[in-house]
């Protein structure tokens, strides 16, 4: 059996229609619907997130993307 887990559920998880911890028979299935629901979320989903896809044993896990770090503190000088 194979999971799809949505580890960080923000706001607007919770308001969609996509569920977690869903199970699946078929590893292919499996990676085809968690793949289709990580698109999903960055289309769709209010950008404040961007989200990756990784898989962990049996289970593929959409969670938060890494932020990309910059050289800028962010301070407004680096401009």
């Amino acid at each position: 059996m194979h999971k799809i887990i949505v580890e960080n559920q923000c706001g607007c998880f919770k308001r969609s229609d996509l569920e977690t911890n869903i199970s699946m028979s078929q590893k292919d299935e499996a990676l085809t619907k968690a793949i289709e629901m990580k698109n999903q979320m960055n289309d769709e989903f209010c950008g404040k997130h961007d989200f990756d896809l990784v898989e962990y044993k049996d289970n593929f896990v959409i969670t938060f993307a890494q932020q990309k770090v910059s050289g800028c503190c962010g301070g407004g000088h680096c401009n």
